[in-house]
């Protein structure tokens, strides 16, 4: 994106901080928060989930919290900020839940249009003391957990190397020029995460602390390490540090999920015979045969993010924390990310990971009653819950989906249909649709039973901050 405000100006951005930081109501109870974001997790998403991990008739712990509400996903033009979008990406809908701000597609905490920095939930935190932490399954500089801590006009410059017409994004080249520091910028995502100050930060993405810092001749990674940061890399060092900031990078980008479809099989489209190919309502369809889930060996001696969530949790409330206020942010990345490749076992043990860490956060709230845990995605993603052969069966035409079907062996003896139909290139999109928000008993009074994305902002800074 080329904008007409290049350069950013710091002291008008800490007087608008300053600015935000004042007009705060001062809540009458104030408190923990740990946010939990299933990317891409919207109703479908979460019943084919429930379907294979506890039966049809079972509850996830998701099922069991307290408060349920839903959220509006809310997007706009870049180049008419006041002409709404209908379907966002992970970059706008995150930065809506991180500062309370509508933004287009592809921005990480900067605005549509004039291309400003956004304050966030992290920044104002640390205004006040309070410990943060970020924890996600994709690269922690990837679009959802950057919201949280950075601020580009593009999501792709995520390290100093994509900052200047780098090709990303399925051969598409992006341009972060006016986010260098040269230009008055911030740097790039991994540069920034360094500078942030946030006290835990775990998940996938060493390739972007790779690099060098612009304008030093160090690595990101060393910069973090000066900068008081703990690095660690494997399941086993993350659980054996010490106290003091924390940065785990345990997978070059994304980690790998916990589970794959039988023998790496994917969603595969009907086939149909020369005769239906000539006529829709002649010949025959077959359909793809049904797959087991099994377990993706290349998840093997990955942390889980349960365990993570563990790690962040007791760094930033342990006994070396006493009783300070915290803000947590919890990703389960690959719900989306596999959907995109309509990989739907990925899927469902993505959302299984979520389900543990959010047990983890519940018991942890249990001991801590000041702890708001909110569940909620950054918008609805491509696979949808269908019958897994036509209804229509016993017609004599052959109707069958126009799109990709899984097929999958479910642990309670049935098979269930998982579609993928959004278009036919390699990479399912996004969908508009409403998404859940969910809340143990704390959000009590502060989570109505409808709300935008940036009211999620507001929930969250009026319980976090005193």
């Amino acid at each position: 994106m080329n904008h007409p405000f290049g350069k950013r100006f710091k002291l008008t951005y800490i007087a608008l901080l300053f600015t935000a930081l004042c007009s705060i109501s001062v809540p009458s109870v104030a408190g923990n928060v740990i946010l939990i974001i299933g990317d891409g997790m919207d109703d479908h998403q979460i019943t084919i989930a429930r379907n294979y991990l506890v039966g049809s008739r079972g509850k996830l712990t998701l099922d069991q919290l307290s408060l349920r509400s839903t959220a509006q996903v809310l997007t706009v033009d870049d180049e008419n900020p006041d002409q709404a979008i209908y379907v966002a990406d992970s970059a706008n809908s995150a930065t809506s839940i991180a500062s309370g701000v509508v933004t287009s597609i592809g921005r990480v905490g900067t605005s549509a249009g004039d291309d400003k920095d956004l304050v966030n939930i992290v920044e104002l935190a640390h205004l006040q003391g309070i410990k943060t932490g970020i924890v996600s399954t994709a690269s922690i500089t990837d679009a959802t957990p950057a919201s949280f801590y950075a601020h580009v006009s593009e999501r792709g410059c995520e390290n100093p190397e994509m900052m200047v017409e780098a090709e990303n994004y399925y051969r598409l080249m992006v341009d972060c020029s006016q986010d260098l520091k040269s230009n008055g910028g911030l740097g790039s995502i991994s540069e920034q995460l360094v500078d942030s100050g946030v006290d835990v930060a775990l998940g996938g993405g060493m390739t972007h602390f790779l690099p060098t810092v612009e304008g030093l001749d160090q690595t990101v990674l060393q910069l973090a390490e000066k900068k008081g940061y703990h690095i660690v890399t494997s399941a086993s060092e993350l659980a054996n540090q010490d106290s003091g900031k924390l940065l785990g990078l345990f997978s070059p980008i994304t980690m790998p999920v916990l589970w794959r479809g039988e023998n790496d099989r994917v969603a595969e489209k009907p086939e149909v015979s020369l005769l239906n190919s000539i006529h829709w309502m002649l010949g025959s369809v077959t359909y793809p045969e049904p797959m087991h889930c099994e377990e993706n060996p290349e998840h093997l001696g990955m942390p889980s993010l349960a365990s993570m969530t563990a790690e962040a949790l007791s760094r930033l409330a342990g006994e070396d924390a006493g009783d300070d206020t915290f803000f947590l942010m919890i990703e389960s990345a690959s719900i989306d990310k596999q959907s995109h490749e309509r990989k739907a076992c990925g899927s469902i043990g993505e959302l299984q990971q979520l389900d543990e860490s959010l047990e983890l956060a519940l018991a942890f709230a249990e001991n801590h009653p000041d702890t708001l845990v909110l569940v909620t995605a950054d918008h609805g993603q491509a696979a949808q819950l269908v019958p897994e052969r036509t209804l229509f069966i016993d017609i004599p035409v052959p109707v069958y989906s126009p799109g990709h079907l899984a097929r999958i062996h479910t642990p309670e003896g049935a098979i269930m249909g998982v579609n993928y139909a959004t278009n036919d290139f390699f990479s399912e999109e996004h969908t508009g649709v409403n998404v859940p928000l969910l809340s143990n008993s704390v959000g009590q009074g502060l989570v109505p039973a409808m709300v935008t994305q940036p009211e999620i902002f507001n929930i969250i800074k009026n319980h976090l901050l005193k």
